[in-house]
């Protein structure tokens, strides 16, 4: 009885409290982060109003699935949000948006079947490649992502196709995983009496966060297109005769040619020691001038210690809502408009630094001012990007004030794979942090892998080149990174093992230390690869890494022994689900994971924290465990 009085007294009390005049200390909600690009317009995959004429062999569906045992075969579910081509004889025509475009910048993700073909041509006339191109060593214009060739019957025979591109590497996925374009295309320019003045061109072509082409200019339709002639505007088409595809999220931005301009400039250069910025009224400049651009290279003395302010005018073409990109070099400085400040990097900051503003502009000559506080001596650079409404991204700066690699080699200092496997430790950044007992395996397979031994997990696996060390053996090698140099996925990188008190229970980020985790080194195996080991809770556990000969994929292997039943994290994901060749998908874009072959140790997909985790209880005494990565 006594434990309730003293309960209801204490609530009493807590009442009591809550309704005094005394302010209640609340902690302040987390600024939310600013707007770092201007918001694409999104193509509605609800039903097909947003496509000119359309044929039977295209469908609105809720997602699809890949047969990966079968030639060509897509299965799509019922729903919506997922456009699908599945062509047959007499319905096999090419879809074509009831838009049409010039200059622009388009986002998509793409599904693949076995040994499918399709094509994204722009203004119907300029190919960017969809095909499955997995596992192919030396990709050709004719792989994913590729610029596909011209053709001309008249030309010499054997010589009829001309101007394809290759993509720079092949970062094209599995087959029935989901795959990402980011590309900026240009369309062709014409004089007032219809001559054209500037070729078609692909800026940059991006697949799956891989730069694979770069101002590729065309001087004509590429083979297939849907018209012969060259214009300002056209739609945009997917190629519907060749195979089976699925397309979904496209987006897109529509860009005028407009450019915001820098007028009546002049700049005025201070001395200054200090990191915070002090009043410039109160400071008598040492260099005065007019000038037509803006450079952190206009800064006199290399190894000084300045202030450059610049004043003028931005002629804004549109008006509406635009956002400025301000990056400083080790430095600091600001960005003022009409007298408001838009970008605040009073300080110390970097290139990692996020230095944007939003802010509504009135079309014509507004002022502005910006501020470059150089208070080192030995770093130097800044930059200044805009967007618009209806305009590109652009610099405002001039050329040389962006040149950050003084002091870099011209070439990136790359470790590359020959006849033996290779062991090579780092540091490596993994979700944005630092790890820092890292080891990196490269296989002549061109299979490789990213492994942290504090952890006792694996990181990354990529194929393609091995490592790119520059940033550990340039100079002092401050950062002391080692980075993939080809194609790369991220694993979940937490702790592979767990002991795990209720199915609630978080898994742990990283091991601590009443984990008795001990590690045991790694020994080479009969081909040079690793076998690392480790004890944890009184378990041994090894793990073994094979490389696939012919497709990117990794298998492991993986002994534990014990007395203590753990649980295994194989993977970790916003959505992970098991797919009906028994397989399972994780994030449904990035990898699968086969997990057959393992006898009564079955995966399990639990949700926790609106993460979804496969995981597999390990029982005690030996267990092997095998299963592969594809991607």
């Amino acid at each position: 009885m006594k434990s309730i009085v003293q309960f209801l007294l204490a609530g009493i009390i807590l009442l009591l409290a809550s309704c005094s005049d005394k302010p209640k200390e609340m902690e302040a909600p987390p600024e939310p982060e600013p707007e770092r690009f201007l918001p694409f317009q999104s193509l509605d995959l609800e039903d097909m109003t947003a496509f000119a004429e359309v044929d039977d062999n295209w469908k609105i569906a809720g997602n699809a699935y890949v047969d990966r045992s079968m030639e060509q075969a897509l299965l799509p579910s019922e729903g919506k949000g997922v456009l699908v081509n599945l062509p047959e004889e007499g319905k096999n025509q090419n879809l074509f948006t009831g838009f049409e475009h010039g200059d622009m910048e388009l986002e998509l993700d793409v599904m693949m079947p076995v040994g499918s073909n399709s094509g994204l041509y722009f203004q119907g006339r300029y190919e960017v490649q969809l095909f499955d191109s997995w596992g192919v060593k030396e990709p050709q214009h004719s792989d994913m992502g590729g610029i596909y060739q011209r053709w001309d019957a008249t030309r010499e025979k054997g010589k009829e196709g001309f101007e394809g591109f290759a993509p720079r590497i092949n970062a094209a996925k599995s087959p029935g995983l989901w795959q990402h374009f980011k590309i900026i295309f240009h369309a062709p320019k014409f004089d007032p009496s219809g001559q054209k003045t500037q070729n078609a061109s692909f800026e940059k072509v991006w697949l799956n966060g891989v730069l694979i082409q770069e101002n590729v200019a065309l001087s004509g339709p590429t083979r297939a297109a849907a018209f012969e002639d060259e214009k300002p505007m056209g739609p945009l088409m997917v190629q519907g005769d060749h195979g089976p595809v699925a397309l979904r999220n496209l987006r897109y931005k529509l860009f005028g040619g407009q450019r915001v301009q820098l007028v009546d400039l002049g700049m005025k250069e201070f001395g200054n020691d200090e990191v915070m910025l002090p009043n410039l009224d109160s400071l008598v400049p040492v260099r005065q001038l007019k000038t037509d651009s803006i450079s952190a290279t206009m800064v006199t003395g290399e190894r000084s210690r300045k202030i450059l302010e610049y004043t003028g005018k931005l002629d804004v073409p549109e008006t509406g809502d635009y956002i400025f990109d301000f990056k400083v070099n080790g430095a600091g400085g600001l960005l003022l408009i009409d007298q408001d400040t838009i970008v605040n990097l009073d300080g110390d900051y970097n290139l990692d630094s996020l230095g944007v503003g939003k802010t509504s502009l009135e079309k014509g000559l507004r002022p502005f001012r910006l501020i470059y506080n150089k208070h080192r001596p030995w770093t130097q650079g800044f930059t200044l990007y805009v967007e618009g409404p209806g305009i590109q991204k652009h610099a405002l700066h001039a050329k040389g004030s962006w040149d950050f690699s003084r002091g870099r080699p011209e070439n990136d200092i790359l470790v590359e794979v020959l006849d033996e496997p290779i062991a090579q430790r780092s540091f490596l950044m993994h979700g944005g942090s630092k790890r820092t007992h890292c080891i990196s395996v490269g296989s002549p397979q061109g299979i490789h892998y990213a492994y942290d031994l504090a952890n006792g997990s694996m990181l990354q696996v990529w194929d393609g080149s091995f490592l790119n060390t520059t940033q550990m053996w340039h100079s002092r090698g401050e950062k002391q990174l080692g980075v993939p140099a080809g194609f790369q996925i991220s694993l979940h990188g937490d702790p592979e093992f767990a002991l795990l008190e209720k199915g609630d229970t978080s898994w742990p980020r990283a091991i601590s230390e009443n984990d008795n985790f001990k590690q045991l080194g790694y020994a080479l195996d009969e081909t040079g690869m690793p076998i690392f080991s480790f004890e944890l809770n009184g378990s041994t556990v090894t793990h073994k890494m094979v490389p696939s000969d012919k497709e990117r994929k990794l298998d492991r292997l993986i002994t534990v022994d014990g007395d203590t039943p753990l649980w295994y994290k194989i993977g970790e994901g916003s959505k992970i689900e098991e797919l009906p060749d028994g397989t399972f998908i994780v994030n449904d874009e990035s990898y699968f994971v086969d997990f057959s072959g393992n006898g009564d140790l079955k995966p399990t997909v639990r949700n926790l924290h609106g993460m979804d985790e496969l995981l597999v209880k390990v029982p005690e005494g030996e267990q092997r465990i095998k299963y592969t990565i594809i991607w």
